[in-house]
């Protein structure tokens, strides 16, 4: 079984508009629902690969029962999401159909009470102990310690569970140093987090601070990995145009799949970077597009990279 961890939990819905513009009304011609945020877009993708996954986190509020329902209908999915007194935020992406471009509205989320912080910690040490890899995933709601993640990561090293960090800021600071088996940053968190706009060198960087593996996401260039079986760049071999909501998060389970499974690390970058790209396509937010990603495994380019001095 595979854990996911997602904090702050969303139920998202995307818009779809003809033509989106300032200051106008606008009719909106599709309206979709699902359960969000990253770790639980992680198990979406990791369960249609076919993997045994469980989610956990917090969910509250008549949102929070939305996302519940919502996640019962995903098949090999299970829900062990913890109850909490404030409600569950929501995302919102409005897809302008004549451009396909997406714009992302997120609320924050409820505020976690010391309780039920120390309950879920409980619940997820439990869960570790049949758990053959945990992703951590997103931003922290209001009241949870900004240095939990590295908390969670050092519960999961002691039980000896490889554990992939997905988040930015402070959080990933901490994260970081408390020794992660994967962390994914983006580009800018990765900037942010090394203070180095030059992708090789910060991805070095990010190893030196404590993290096993690095793997930076570049966007629409691919992947960057900084391992300790190598250094290499992945890319599609073309540029996807969409909706890139979610891409990271399949990314992810590209690269906790490939962990599970024991693939190569060349192997885990083509899968990771089909699968997001895959994401950019497919229609709705946080999905992928099956046929794409089959198509686009065995045609994604991976190089080995000199590292930076």
């Amino acid at each position: 079984m595979i854990l996911t961890v997602t904090l702050n939990t969303a139920l998202d819905i995307t818009y779809r508009v003809p033509s989106l513009r300032p200051h106008s009304s606008h009719r909106v011609t599709e309206v979709t629902e699902r359960p969000g945020g990253k770790g639980l877009n992680v198990a979406r993708v990791l369960a249609a690969l076919g993997h045994e996954v469980t989610v956990t986190g917090f969910a509250g509020g008549a949102t929070g029962r939305t996302v519940r329902e919502l996640l019962s209908r995903t098949a090999g999915a299970v829900d062990a999401l913890l109850p909490v007194t404030g409600s569950t935020r929501r995302t919102i992406a409005v897809v302008d159909a004549a451009t396909g471009d997406t714009t992302q509205l997120n609320e924050p989320g409820p505020a976690i009470t010391p309780a039920e912080w120390s309950a879920f910690q409980a619940a997820y040490e439990q869960l570790l102990r049949s758990a053959s890899a945990v992703a951590l995933c997103g931003s922290l709601p209001p009241g949870v310690p900004v240095g939990a993640y590295a908390q969670l990561v050092r519960t999961a090293r002691a039980l000896a569970v490889p554990v992939l960090l997905d988040t930015g800021g402070e959080p990933l600071r901490r994260g970081v140093a408390a020794r992660p088996d994967i962390v994914k940053p983006n580009a800018d968190e990765l900037a942010e987090l090394t203070g180095s706009h030059e992708p090789l060198r910060a991805t070095r960087d990010a190893r030196r601070r404590g993290a096993h593996a690095v793997v930076a996401s570049l966007g629409p260039d691919g992947l960057l990995a900084h391992t300790p079986d190598g250094h290499w760049r992945a890319a599609p071999p073309v540029r996807a145009r969409g909706n890139p909501t979610g891409a990271g998060d399949s990314a992810v389970a590209g690269l906790l799949s490939g962990l599970v499974e024991g693939l190569p690390w060349p192997a885990r970058l083509s899968r990771a970077v089909a699968l997001s790209t895959a994401t950019v396509t497919a229609p709705t937010a946080g999905d992928f597009d099956r046929a794409v990603f089959e198509d686009l495994l065995g045609r994604v380019t991976v190089t080995p990279e000199v590292s930076a001095a």
